[in-house]
């Protein structure tokens, strides 16, 4: 009987419908599920080493026969299973092994003395002895199939419950004498030979050698990233396909706005500006990555941007992905461009409000409501409220000249709104340019709601959580990528420190120091409520302690549930300095900007990515005055001390995400699912980056030189392409 990759496991007569219904709940359903259940590692078990006489940081695979078994029992029905294992080899010098399983009741009955077991683990020394604890474990038995799992390269896969490596592995191996590959599995990169295929899913679970392993795996993690690639080159051709428009007025809005603001452009805000004006004049949709560190200021050319689009007559939407942040992005836009005439709604599922007004007045900038320069200092264009010369960004003209237009109200305008705005795009009919703010928390089939339109609006997709070079490449290789790699000259400094939670009264004696001094606080916990699975503290449990605690100082209570009405008093009250210390959760972790908040105390700092520690710090040191973050840790661990030594050491962005990549690896990072591209299985982001390029370099060849993928040789990779975001395909059926 022959096997495609597309037939049924539950049809296939030699599968037990019982062990079908166990590989269904692996996510397997088809033979080519099955066979792409890649080892997660192999065990040689052609030789076994010498049993250790010390212990390792590294594990290892050993063979041995049980000579003895042994149940402790201690305090309230705890037990240790021991197992003494001796090496089989009757000349060996070497002591005995102890295998030992804490409350593990159901190895006792598996384990029997005289068998021989492989084991795999870290041995340590306890004692006199040298031990494995909690070691993975497989009984070598005498039949037919000891050929499948012993003396050989052994693979071992992902598990689950009642289906032990022994079983995953005897089915693959039956797969594998009965499949005839179909083309269906994934093709490899085009620089391999197609026929390279099936005896690398082969080799990938059988090796016969350890070089014969490592070119099946190089094979097929090409292949898995070709994958990705092409989906994301045919993204990036079909939008290029799309029919866009010319989106960018004169510049005199924009220019208005520039001269007052109160601060200079830094050299990589006014370089980033004049990439979005070049995409905004093309008749290309724009679709753009800009990333940049907290506090890096991409609001401002975010900004930069709506106006030009709105000057030319077009809409712009910005889009936030919680209410909070939403309505932040309302009010400093109502502070900066009222005054320029621009009229700004806001949509969220919480509110909606009307349009502003058209202004009929001149639009510069009102200081008082800005924090800019006063009008004297700002008459003249080329100088700042220090009376230094101003570098000039804007290629507009001379604003002396355009007196006239200055008076006209602008012609297009702005929405401000979290996720409602898919949902309810009231009012907007004609964008010409969509800015989605923290874009990794909206999935790619949401933004698509906003930008599927004909003619295409510009998009530019932000986010503040920098991104190492290899997955902007990987994740973001449809969009062209700006980034901000300038903090303005007035951030304020932020001193960091982990320390441990019993320094919690040193710590509270510096809070009030700095309360006493006139600023304010955040202090931030990991949960709302007090949870009997996770020993972590809670905002609410821990509020009114904090009041007590700083009395007289005023205290305020913000997360999630609290209604929006509610939230939006709150956060007013903090930023108008009548509340001294917020308590809250993460849900301050994006877009809060108070710049007399300079100390953020966060509990139970070890729950916290490095990521979002660097989020919720970028909350503070946007004033004058120095700022501190104080990181409480309540587990001693190395692993957390080595995680919070990041954030101690530094307070770039990239540096802190780079140091996340090498600290956890590159797991789900942003998220593939977040992203629409199909899930990784043996390719590792960080270490086969090199593999990544070559990928990435094939795919843009074939795009370049077939985009229709319409040559005989590329049309087997016409399947790669074709996607489902809601019911829009790529271009390439």
């Amino acid at each position: 009987m022959s096997l495609t990759s597309t037939d049924l496991l539950g049809e296939i007569k030699w599968i037990p419908h019982p062990r079908s219904i166990q590989l269904r709940r692996l996510g397997l359903e088809t033979v080519g599920d099955l066979l792409t259940h890649y080892p997660r590692r192999h065990e040689d078990r052609r030789a076994f080493g010498e049993f250790p006489r010390e212990e390792s940081e590294q594990p290892i695979c050993l063979c041995g026969e049980v000579t003895r078994t042994r149940l402790n029992r201690f305090g309230r029905g705890k037990k240790i299973f021991e197992v003494t294992l001796q090496e089989t080899n009757p000349h060996a010098l070497s002591q005995p092994l102890v295998c030992r399983w804490f409350n593990l009741h159901y190895i006792q009955k598996m384990i029997l003395t005289g068998q021989r077991l492989v084991v795999f683990g870290k041995p340590r020394q306890r004692g006199q002895r040298i031990c494995m604890e909690h070691p993975e474990f497989e009984i070598i038995e005498n039949d037919d199939e000891i050929s499948i799992h012993f003396r050989r390269i052994t693979p071992i896969y992902p598990a689950t419950e009642g289906l032990s490596q022994r079983v995953l592995r005897g089915l693959i191996y039956r797969l594998l004498d009965e499949w005839v590959d179909d083309g269906t599995q994934t093709p490899l990169s085009p620089e391999l030979d197609p026929e390279l295929a099936p005896r690398a899913v082969r080799e990938i679970h059988f090796p016969p050698t350890n070089e014969a392993l490592a070119r099946a795996r190089e094979a097929l993690i090409l292949g898995e990233f070709f994958a990705m690639q092409m989906l994301l080159a045919s993204r990036r051709a079909h939008s290029r396909a799309r029919t866009g428009a010319i989106h960018c007025g004169r510049g005199d809005l924009l220019e208005c706005f520039l001269r007052a603001l109160p601060f200079d452009l830094t050299d990589a805000q006014a370089r980033v500006i004049e990439e979005l004006r070049g995409d905004l004049r093309s008749t290309f949709p724009m679709n753009r990555l800009l990333q940049g560190d907290v506090g890096s200021g991409k609001t401002v050319v975010a900004i930069a941007a709506m106006l030009l689009t709105v000057e030319a007559g077009f809409q712009a939407a910005l889009m936030a992905p919680t209410l909070i942040l939403a309505e932040q992005h309302h009010a400093v836009l109502r502070r900066w461009l009222e005054p320029l005439g621009v009229p700004i709604s806001l949509r969220t599922g919480a509110r909606k409000e009307d349009p502003l007004p058209l202004f009929s007045n001149t639009p510069r900038l009102n200081p008082e409501s800005t924090g800019g320069p006063s009008a004297a200092s700002s008459a003249s264009p080329e100088l700042s409220s220090d009376g230094r010369h101003r570098k000039r960004w804007w290629s507009g003209s001379d604003p002396q000249t355009t007196a006239a237009s200055q008076h006209r109200p602008a012609a297009g305008q702005i929405f401000v709104g979290t996720h409602a705005l898919l949902y309810e795009p009231d009012g907007l009919e004609n964008p010409g340019l969509i800015v989605i703010d923290e874009q990794h928390k909206f999935g790619v089939a949401q933004r698509g709601r906003l930008t599927t339109r004909d003619p295409a609006p510009d998009v530019l997709v932000m986010t503040a959580t920098p991104i190492p070079r290899t997955l902007t490449m990987s994740l973001y290789g449809d969009l062209d990528v700006s980034t901000i790699d300038e903090m303005p000259a007035d951030r304020g400094r932020i001193a960091t420190a982990a320390r441990d939670e019993k320094r919690l009264p040193d710590v509270l004696a510096f809070l009030r120091r700095e309360l006493e001094a006139g600023r304010q606080a955040y202090v931030v916990y990991p949960l709302i409520d007090e949870s009997e699975k996770l020993e972590a503290k809670a905002a609410s449990a821990e509020f009114e302690k904090w009041r007590e605690r700083l009395l007289p100082f005023t205290c305020e209570l913000l997360h999630g549930r609290i209604p929006a009405s509610e939230k939006q008093g709150i956060m007013e009250r903090f930023r108008r300095g009548l509340t001294s210390v917020l308590i809250s959760t993460t849900v301050i972790e994006v877009g809060v900007d108070v710049p007399n908040a300079t100390v953020m105390l966060i509990e139970n700092a070890e729950r916290f990515g490095l990521a979002q520690l660097h989020q919720l710090r970028g909350r503070i040191g946007r004033g004058e005055h120095k700022s501190y973050c104080i990181l409480l840790r309540s587990d001693p661990s190395e692993e957390t001390m080595a995680k919070l030594a990041v954030l101690e050491r530094t307070s770039n962005g990239f540096e802190v995400a780079e140091a996340d990549w090498e600290l956890r690896g590159p797991g789900d990072l942003l998220g593939t699912a977040q992203s629409g591209l199909p899930e990784l299985k043996l390719g590792n982001l960080r270490s086969d980056a090199k593999l990544m390029q070559r990928a990435r370099a094939a795919a843009i060849k074939i795009y370049r030189d077939d985009p229709l993928l319409a040559k005989p040789e590329n049309q087997r990779f016409r399947r790669l392409v074709v996607e489902e975001v809601g019911k829009t395909f790529s271009h390439v059926s």
